[in-house]
């Protein structure tokens, strides 16, 4: 018997993930998931997987407490052997290898139909993993975006997590209370990202996040 745990901040998109994967059949034509539960946030869907070890995780990365890289890295040094496959709009570019390294099976855009994450979960569920396949190429891109891309690279987790706030507005307050810092470490993380993405202020570093799909 399968089961699965949904991990999303937004009870719309868990309710809508709730009725399209609850609804996938098997070959024999029986309902794939016995169980499907529900967390709005990382530190609550870790309790639940300590405690129902759910065959299956489809989660966010962007979430309060406990980041979605976060979360997966917590599976890995715990050896919780729930497969997991990342829902998120983040930009696959610079995110994607990050999921793999930390854990995950699996990841899918949220710009794309939920039909695509149907076949994740099904994969996943059969021993694959599903990833999609980025263009590799640089032709068409700048030297200037190529030298941000792999600025972009070098920032840890938590930077790229702190970086992608700042840009979209979010203060150093709420940053700080979502991710449970202090307001002064949030402050030392803006002065580091500015520094190693060689900005000047918090509007370039806007630019900089919507040059590269980061907001």
């Amino acid at each position: 018997m399968s089961s699965l745990l949904i991990i999303d901040d937004h009870p719309v998109i868990r309710a809508a993930l709730k009725m399209v994967l609850g609804a996938l059949k098997d070959a024999r034509n029986r309902t794939v998931f016995q169980t499907i539960m529900e967390a709005s946030d990382g530190i609550e869907g870790l309790q639940m997987i300590r405690q129902h070890a759910p065959t299956l995780v489809v989660l966010d990365l962007n979430m309060p407490g406990l980041s979605g890289l976060d979360f997966l890295s917590r599976l890995q040094r715990e050896r919780i052997s729930t497969r997991a496959v990342v829902f998120t709009a983040n930009e696959p570019r610079f995110y994607m290898e990050r999921c793999t390294r930390a854990g995950a099976m699996g990841f899918v855009e949220k710009t794309n139909d939920l039909q695509e994450l149907c076949k994740a979960v099904q994969a996943l569920l059969s021993g694959y993993t599903y990833f999609p396949r980025l263009e590799t190429s640089t032709v068409n891109l700048s030297s200037v975006q190529i030298d941000e891309q792999q600025m972009i690279d070098t920032l840890s987790d938590r930077e790229l997590s702190i970086f992608q706030a700042l840009a979209q507005g979010i203060t150093n307050q709420e940053i700080a209370e979502r991710l449970h810092l202090s307001h002064k470490t949030v402050s030392t993380y803006k002065t580091r990202l500015i520094i190693k993405l060689n900005v000047e202020s918090l509007v370039h570093l806007r630019d900089f996040a919507k040059r590269n799909h980061l907001i």
